[in-house]
Parts: structure tokens; C-alpha cells; sequence
């Protein structure tokens, strides 16, 4: 009797479990879906030369700003049509918020969202602040885009951002505008 009890409650877990699994996996692919459309990878992936011109460098994926690349000062910005500039890698911008670095999305416990708990992601989305409490999320970055995104499809997108390789890259902090 034992082994028939055990049998049927075997068989009756089994696909809750695998409907978790396939759960996670659509939400791992919506999330994906999201990260395209979105354009994250405009500039949290670096871009590099390839042999059509610039390139986003997949073996980087969504890693961020180079940590080995020191970006010089930016040059003056003053009055008129320009206003911000970006790195050739579109990591690096500078404008009148001073210098501001893409963020490091992959899960690397230390230099990415790898620390990160879903409730931290969500509290970012919602605010426009980093963790949720800190210092704001700068330009160029829409993060009025992940705002107004669905719950669901915030928990998509860092499901996504789960998934990946964590790729150690420590970014450097956004410098503050120089003042006059």
C-alpha cells in the first residue's frame, strides 16, 4: 500500500513541478524578448569593430561598460544643439548630469545584478533609483521604459538577467558634473 500511496503522490507532484520549470523557462525568453525590443543591449553590451563596423561584442554580453577602458574627460559641453556625447562603445555618456557608465546586468555576484533580489529590481523599476533607495538611474538610460513595463514583465526581464553568464566587469561610478 505504501508504494501506491507514494506512487500516486509522485504523480500528482510531478507536473506542478514541471509546469514551474516551464514557467520559469517562458519567463527566461519573455524576459529575453523584452531585453531586443527594449534596446539594453544598445548600451550595456560594448560595442567593438567588426568586420561590417561596429558590432555589439557578444562574449560580452550585456556586461556593461569595459572595466579596462579609462575614458579621458570628456570634452567641454557647452551652449548650443550638443549637449551629451557617448563612447564608441556606447558605454560611456557625458552630459549635464556629468558622466554616467552602463551597468554591469549580468549575474556576477560583485559587480552585477548578481546580489540583486527580484524585489531590489523591482523596487529600481519603480523609482528610477539604483537598488530602489540609492542614487538616481542617469542618462542615457530610458528607465521610464522598465517602469512602464508590466510586473510581469519586469520579473521577465530580470528572470533574463538571471540567466546569463555573470561576466566579471567592475564599472566604474558615474562622476559628478564639474561644477562651474
Amino acid at each position: 500500500m505504501k508504494m501506491s500511496t507514494s506512487l500516486v503522490i509522485c504523480c500528482l507532484a510531478a507536473p506542478a513541478l514541471w509546469g514551474a520549470g516551464a514557467s520559469q523557462a517562458s519567463q527566461v525568453k519573455r524576459g529575453q524578448y523584452l531585453v531586443g525590443i527594449m534596446g539594453c543591449n544598445d548600451c550595456h553590451t560594448p560595442m567593438k569593430m567588426g568586420p561590417h563596423g561596429p558590432e555589439h561584442d557578444q562574449t560580452l554580453l550585456l556586461s556593461g561598460h569595459p572595466a579596462g577602458l579609462q575614458m579621458p574627460p570628456a570634452p567641454g559641453l557647452g551652449e548650443g544643439p550638443w549637449v551629451w556625447i557617448g563612447a564608441g562603445t556606447n558605454t560611456a555618456f557625458a552630459g549635464p548630469w556629468g558622466v554616467s557608465y552602463t551597468a554591469n546586468l549580468t549575474p556576477d555576484k560583485e559587480t552585477g545584478l548578481g546580489s540583486w533580489s527580484e524585489a531590489d529590481f523591482l523596487a529600481m523599476a519603480r523609482s528610477g533609483k539604483h537598488l530602489g533607495k540609492g542614487r538616481d538611474i542617469l542618462p542615457p538610460m530610458p528607465w521610464e521604459a522598465v517602469h512602464s513595463a508590466s510586473i510581469s514583465d519586469q520579473k521577465a526581464l530580470f528572470a533574463y538577467l538571471r540567466s546569463l553568464k555573470p561576466i566579471h566587469n567592475p564599472v566604474p561610478d558615474p562622476v559628478e558634473p564639474a561644477q562651474p
